[in-house]
């Protein structure tokens, strides 16, 4: 008679948010309970739905092989960060795993993290993944992107190569670093990766397999574009003091981030066929450079915090569209002069750390 294997557990919690999420909740805990190591339990937050999200995850339990499902709701939508948060106070394994509602693992995923996981000791480990599916599938290579540069932080904070789905952490340097920020409506992980990581010495991982699948969903967090961009430019400005202890120049890192958030923005508004949104990002672009770099230059980077996100973010007033490309014009004609009288400007430029 032949046996079927036993399944082998880890000491590993799950953390999930979820919101509006009961058409997906399914697949995203299948693919746990589909894993060749399996953790310990699974910790599902509902953060105040009403399509039935609660239900859809519990109706799952039996089929879970073994692994603990915990799922509770909160009678208001708090946020994807308090939600995570709440799933990690209600946690009891050291080691930490990140899933949303709307993706999925493949079966190697927690197996393949956890071996690279025991290597060396980093504080957190992530890796590549899929989105699209046959034909259209494509492989976002995040390892390239760790390897690239000397400093894997600078890296970090330049192109946000981490994949959340993608992390496993230790439970303690989570909460050390105070968790996933509430005050942010976007980008909370990519926050909470740099305050884990901003300490010099401090080691992660970034292997090149692609273990998990992200899907794009019609209101997900993932498609508020302009509010993407405001926060990430809060977490612009908080850890450009952290840049001043890498390699290079700080300011350039601002820059490029600052202009990547741009980027990736103009691109949203691209696909959604929002021209107009997308032209007012474009011309936006030397406002926002200014803005955020004479924040950073007077040391007012905002901490992490509902009320320093709060007011932040009210100093980044409604731009009219002359108002942007007033900004612009200005901008072109001050290069313009330092170009022009470069080896005057020298000492400037000095300053600021670009000779």
């Amino acid at each position: 008679m032949r046996r079927e294997p036993v399944a082998r557990f880890a000491n590993v919690s799950v953390i999930i948010g979820a919101y509006q999420a009961a058409s997906t909740i399914g697949r995203a805990l299948m693919s746990i309970a589909g894993q060749t190591a399996k953790p310990r339990e699974v910790v599902v937050i509902d953060d105040g739905s009403t399509d039935g999200t609660r239900e859809a995850a519990e109706a799952c339990a039996p089929d879970m092989q073994g692994i603990r499902l915990k799922v509770l709701r909160t009678d208001d939508n708090h946020g994807a960060g308090a939600a995570r948060n709440r799933a990690i106070a209600e946690s009891s394994q050291p080691v930490l795993a990140f899933l949303d509602a709307d993706d999925e693992w493949l079966p190697a995923k927690l197996e393949r993290s956890l071996a690279v996981f025991d290597e060396g000791g980093p504080v957190l480990i992530a890796h590549d993944y899929l989105t699209g599916d046959g034909e259209r599938q494509r492989h976002h290579h995040c390892e390239r992107r760790f390897l690239e540069g000397a400093d894997p932080f600078v890296q970090l904070y330049r192109k946000g190569y981490i994949a959340s789905c993608s992390v496993v952490a230790h439970r303690d340097a989570v909460i050390a670093a105070g968790g996933f920020d509430e005050g942010l409506l976007n980008a909370q992980d990519f926050d909470l990766w740099l305050a884990m990581l901003r300490k010099p010495g401090t080691r992660f991982r970034v292997f090149g397999e692609a273990l998990l699948r992200y899907h794009s969903t019609p209101g997900g967090i993932m498609s508020h574009t302009w509010r993407r961009l405001r926060c990430g430019l809060v977490i612009a400005a908080r850890y450009f003091p952290d840049l001043k202890h890498r390699l290079g120049s700080p300011y350039l890192s601002l820059w490029y981030r600052v202009a990547a958030l741009h980027l990736e923005a103009i691109r949203a508004f691209g696909a959604k066929g929002e021209i107009g949104n997308l032209l007012v990002t474009a011309a936006v672009v030397p406002l926002n450079l200014i803005a955020v770099t004479l924040r950073c230059l007077a040391g007012a980077t905002p901490a992490r915090g509902p009320e320093e996100i709060a007011r932040a973010a009210s100093t980044a007033a409604p731009i009219t569209l002359a108002t942007a490309f007033l900004w612009l014009w200005v901008v072109a004609l001050t290069g313009a002069y330092l170009y022009q009288f470069r080896s005057y400007a020298r000492p400037i430029l000095t300053l600021v750390g670009l000779t």
